[in-house]
């Protein structure tokens, strides 16, 4: 094998790349084809002949495409709700109050378990009758015999994005923790040697220099947004229209009525909507650092 490697030291390069070609560009392309392709929707027969936009020009004009591309950007609305809960947690825990290791702990807790985990807990959490929020609220006296959280259409988007707050502000509140501790203590000493206050410090130098961990939080938050398919379906389910995300419509043409030509063309205007989303974030996000 060393022998082998010596004399043909690009394969270990080679090979990786030819699988990420196959798997990620060469399916990317057969998707795009699929979904330009003649294959009629409700068939489980693949046809691969020219059919022309006839799928993209369905979707355009379809009754779920605004509503669904509409929930899928009103889920970027946790980005500067994590940020700002996040920056709190961080410069709460950075004061060094007894227990701010278990409190580290905990707050982290729920990044490390799936979406699928959180979904689950949370649907028990939104039960109308015996849930634990509402029977939170009924102790002081508020009358929730109408919040009905994730059945309402009214609440429902406000209910995924609660949870997914609750999801990620931890892991921002480590990440903006790790920069506000990377700051030199000489350079916050001097500070204080100038009669700098601890606020006017935070203000003026210490949170300026989160630039880098903000892009990178962004980023991240975003990513996770456009990925929350698994989280939606084991929270709502994916037969509640109100609901819907681009990737729940997409799954819901595709396994539940066999329209796969139809779920091509949403799935490559959600890649095309990924790519004018997360690319400006994660250039800002590299050119900050």
């Amino acid at each position: 094998m060393r022998k082998f490697l010596k004399k043909h030291p690009m394969w270990p390069i080679v090979i990786p790349a030819a699988l990420l070609i196959y798997f990620v560009y060469i399916s990317l392309g057969w998707n795009l084809w699929v979904s330009v392709s003649d294959w009629e929707n409700g068939s489980l027969t693949a046809t691969y002949g020219w059919g022309g936009f006839g799928q993209y020009i369905k979707m355009f004009t379809s009754e779920y495409f605004v509503t669904s591309l509409i929930n899928t950007l009103l889920l970027f609305c946790l980005i500067p709700i994590c940020l700002l809960l996040g920056l709190g947690l961080a410069l709460l825990m950075d004061q060094g109050l007894r227990g701010t290791a278990l409190f580290r702990n905990l707050i982290l807790l729920p990044f490390a378990l799936s979406f699928v985990v959180t979904g689950t807990v949370w649907a028990w959490m939104y039960r109308p009758s015996n849930g634990v929020l509402n029977s939170f609220l009924q102790i002081f006296g508020v009358n929730t015999t109408k919040l009905m959280w994730t059945s309402s259409n009214e609440t429902v988007m406000l209910s995924i994005i609660l949870a997914l707050v609750w999801q990620f502000s931890g892991y921002v509140a480590i990440i903006f923790l790790a920069g506000i501790q990377s700051v030199p203590q000489n350079v916050i000493n001097a500070a204080k040697l100038d009669g700098a206050y601890s606020p006017r410090i935070y203000w003026k130098l210490i949170i300026p220099q989160l630039k880098g961990a903000m892009g990178s939080c962004i980023t991240i938050l975003a990513m996770y947004a456009l990925r929350s398919f698994d989280f939606i379906v084991s929270l709502v389910g994916y037969t509640k229209s109100a609901a819907w995300t681009l990737p729940v419509w997409m799954y819901q043409e595709a396994f539940s009525k066999n329209n796969f030509a139809y779920a091509a063309a949403i799935s490559c205007f959600l890649l095309a909507l990924v790519l004018v989303l997360i690319l400006p974030l994660t250039y800002w996000s590299n050119r900050r650092k």
